[in-house]
């Protein structure tokens, strides 16, 4: 086994010989740990935890902290994570409660990008992804094959159904369709340009004027993007054709 100097290991963890200890990690006496995990700095695992094989765990991510509940009281409960996962920094899973069955449980091939919060009770299936920032109530359920997009949040005793696809941002408040593409509606408009900011930065009146013809062609003119563009090519200066040359260059389209 690897374990660098400043580890702190309390005895009776279980940890296979072909694991790596990075520095400051901090592991518990309830601990068992699986074959070739990586912990690769600064991770604590404390409570009743078992963690499979080949995990790889980055730099201040915390395992089977208790749960953030106010009823618990110290109960004896657990977390459990599978093989293969990849549990990115600052990622949070918190151990189970008494009142949630006493378990939050991980599956395999998960990837868990930065400060994802998985709540206690919760149970993620296998083959997922969340993304980062992405926050588990107590009790909820997610199935296999989901990717659960950036800042979203998923209500307590959620279910997120197999194979589903959440956009970021969406606020998860009741159950999600298996094999669904689910999102937040999408309502950002422009609103014209930014007249104060540019002037600070030095733009002349004449080539803000030109800026301003060009998005009066874009915004209000009642012209698809297509006739748009067309007139916007008959103006002059470099400000308006860089504009041009951006709508011209988006693969996802812009924002109107």
């Amino acid at each position: 086994m690897s374990v660098h100097p400043s580890a702190v290991i309390a005895e009776g963890a279980r940890i296979a010989k072909s694991c790596t200890i990075g520095p400051y990690c901090t592991i518990g006496a309830e601990v068992v740990l699986g074959e070739e995990c990586t912990l690769i700095s600064h991770v604590v695992v404390e409570g009743r935890t078992r963690i499979g094989a080949r995990n790889m765990i980055y730099p201040f991510a915390t395992i089977g902290m208790p749960p953030q509940d106010l009823k618990y009281k110290g109960e004896a409960t657990e977390a459990e994570i599978g093989d293969e996962n990849t549990i990115r920094e600052c990622v949070n899973i918190s151990r189970g409660t008494v009142d949630g069955g006493g378990m939050t449980r991980i599956g395999s091939g998960n990837l868990l990008m930065a400060f994802v919060h998985i709540g206690h009770d919760s149970q993620v299936g296998s083959h997922c992804i969340l993304a980062n920032n992405a926050t588990l109530a107590g009790h909820v359920t997610i199935e296999d094959h989901v990717t659960l997009g950036a800042f979203c949040p998923v209500h307590q005793r959620c279910v997120v159904g197999a194979y589903s696809f959440i956009g970021g941002g969406t606020i998860v408040t009741q159950d999600v369709l298996p094999f669904s593409l689910t999102s937040v509606r999408r309502e950002n408009k422009a609103f014209g340009i930014n007249k104060i900011g540019l002037e600070r930065r030095g733009f002349t009146p004449e080539r803000i004027r030109l800026l301003q013809k060009a998005y009066r062609l874009l915004l209000a003119a009642k012209l698809n993007t297509t006739q748009a563009l067309e007139k916007m090519r008959e103006l002059e200066g470099d400000d308006v054709a860089l504009l041009v040359k951006f709508i011209e260059g988006s693969e996802r389209g812009v924002i109107k």
